[in-house]
C-alpha cells in the first residue's frame, strides 16, 4: 500500500532554498519509489548570517518543533547548518534530542534530524576523511564550521568562504558559479567535496557536474539532510540526481 509521509522543516525566516531542494529531491524519488511526501514548515526569524542573530534564531526552534508536531509530521528537519554549528561543538546532538522531547511532550513524537548532524553523518557514511568545502558565510563563521567538522574527526584540507552576509543573497547565489569555484581548489587528495555547507546556498543543479569534474563524491547540506530524513523514516535512500550519497549505494 502506498504511504504518504509528512516532512516537517524548521527553517530560517529568510530561507528559500531548503523548501525548494528537499521537495525537489523527494519529488524526484516519487518517480522511482512508491512513497509520497507532503512538506510543512515553521519559521525562525533570521535575516543576516551573524552569530548573535543565529543564536537568537535557535532559541525559536522549540516553538517550531511544537508547531510541526501539532501537524503530526513523521519526521522533523532543522534546516540551518550554521545556526547549529555556531552554538558550539557537538551541539547538533543536544538540539536533536531537545526538539524530539518537545514533540513527545506534545503527543506528536517524531524523529528530529539537523542539517549539521546530517552532514557529519553523511561524511561518515561514505567513508570520507579528508574533504574540500565551500560555504557562503563570512570567514569567521566559515572557520567555525570548519572547526566543528574537524572536531567530528574529519580533515578539511581546503575551504572557500564566499562571504555573503545577507541570507536572501545567499539564496540568490547562482549555483552555476560553483563548478568554477571548485576548479580553483585542490581536490586531488580529498575523499569528498562539500559543495554547499549551507542549506540556503543552491547547489543541486550542478552536483552531477562537480562529481564528474572532480571524480569525487559530492555532498551538500540539502543532500545530507534528505538522506537523514529518508533514513529516519526507514526508507531506501535513493534519489535520482541526488549524487553519490543518494545513489542507493548507501
Amino acid at each position: 500500500m502506498q504511504r504518504t509521509f509528512r516532512i516537517g522543516q524548521i527553517v530560517p525566516s529568510s530561507n528559500t532554498t531548503m523548501e525548494t531542494e528537499i521537495p525537489a529531491m523527494l519529488t524526484a524519488r516519487q518517480l522511482v519509489r512508491p512513497e509520497r511526501f507532503t512538506f510543512h514548515s515553521s519559521r525562525m526569524r533570521m535575516k543576516t548570517v551573524r552569530k548573535e542573530e543565529l543564536a537568537a534564531m535557535d532559541g525559536e526552534s522549540d516553538r517550531c518543533a511544537l508547531e510541526l508536531s501539532d501537524a503530526r509530521v513523521d519526521v522533523l528537519g532543522y534546516a540551518c547548518l550554521v545556526a547549529i554549528m555556531s552554538m558550539g561543538r557537538g551541539y547538533h546532538r543536544m538540539s536533536e534530542q531537545r526538539l524530539k522531547s518537545r514533540t513527545e511532550e506534545n503527543g506528536g513524537t517524531a524523529p528530529v534530524v539537523t542539517s549539521a548532524g546530517a552532514l557529519v553523518e553523511a561524511l561518515k557514511v561514505i567513508g570520507a576523511r579528508r574533504i574540500a568545502l565551500v560555504a557562503p558565510y563570512m570567514k569567521p563563521l566559515t572557520e567555525t564550521v570548519v572547526d566543528y567538522i574537524q572536531h567530528e574527526g574529519f580533515e578539511v584540507v581546503e575551504w572557500r568562504a564566499l562571504e555573503i552576509p545577507d541570507n536572501l543573497e545567499v539564496g540568490r547565489h547562482d549555483p552555476q558559479r560553483l563548478p568554477g569555484i571548485v576548479a580553483q581548489m585542490n581536490t586531488k587528495d580529498v575523499d569528498a567535496v562539500v559543495l554547499s555547507a549551507c542549506v540556503q546556498m543552491p547547489s543541486l543543479p550542478v552536483v552531477a557536474k562537480v562529481e564528474a569534474m572532480t571524480g569525487k563524491p559530492v555532498i551538500t547540506a540539502a543532500i545530507a539532510t534528505t538522506y537523514a530524513l529518508l533514513k529516519a523514516l526507514d526508507l531506501e535512500a535513493v534519489v535520482p540526481g541526488g549524487g553519490t550519497l543518494l545513489s542507493g549505494a548507501y
